[in-house]
């Protein structure tokens, strides 16, 4: 895609995300790689009065042209620099995910769907304030390894190879939030074992490569 055809993706996608339940008003940012950088949504423009032409492109190194870019820019650019197996990060406030994040709980192998985040469980970062190289820092230690996490007393951030990937990443993250705070309900989870979800993790990358799970 060139770069205008990205932008117009970002805009959707944005506007996507309300009509998911996933984000409210001008909360949630979403950024795309692109070559020396990145584009990122801009800082304060309801979604539904964005165009294209409103989408900030940044280099690596935190410069920019044009509008203000999202204030949390920094977990944008750090993330594309060091995940070279993705290229779109979308954050959101969704509010089971937050809910979740607002006790610092990590979502466990409760249901084998967690997995597809990457991993036995969706862990959960510590506190920082928004916009913050803190928030980066702890994002990142919370995603290694995981296409998914949530930010404490935040929100989610999800992780795509593209802006329907990631939005697809950040709709099942919330709906696995809202089963896990539902279970909790009934009392403690059971949990399925590590080499189970290993062998559902692998099923899902084979599965996501167009190739039947018994192949």
């Amino acid at each position: 895609m060139n770069h205008q055809e990205l932008r117009a993706g970002i805009v959707h996608t944005a506007r996507e995300m309300t009509r998911a339940g996933i984000n409210q008003g001008t909360a949630g940012n979403i950024s795309v790689r692109v070559d020396g950088g990145l584009l990122i949504t801009p800082s304060s423009l309801p979604y539904d009065q964005m165009i294209p032409e409103d989408i900030v492109e940044m280099k690596f190194d935190g410069s920019w042209e044009g509008r203000r870019p999202s204030s949390e820019w920094r977990f944008h650019r750090d993330i594309l620099q060091n995940r070279t197996d993705v290229d779109v990060v979308l954050h959101c406030h969704s509010i089971y995910a937050a809910t979740l994040a607002c006790k610092f709980l990590d979502i466990p192998a409760f249901h084998y769907m967690v997995g597809i985040a990457g991993g036995p469980n969706i862990r959960c970062s510590d506190y920082a304030t928004y916009g913050t190289q803190a928030l980066s820092d702890t994002a990142l230690e919370a995603l290694e390894d995981r296409m998914a996490c949530l930010l404490g007393q935040h929100g989610q951030i999800a992780l795509g190879k593209d802006l329907a990937g990631a939005l697809a990443m950040a709709i099942e993250v919330e709906t696995t939030a809202q089963m896990y705070f539902q279970v909790l309900t009934l009392g403690e989870p059971n949990i399925i074992d590590d080499e189970e979800m290993a062998r559902v993790i692998e099923q899902m990358r084979r599965m996501s490569y167009g190739q039947a799970p018994n192949d």
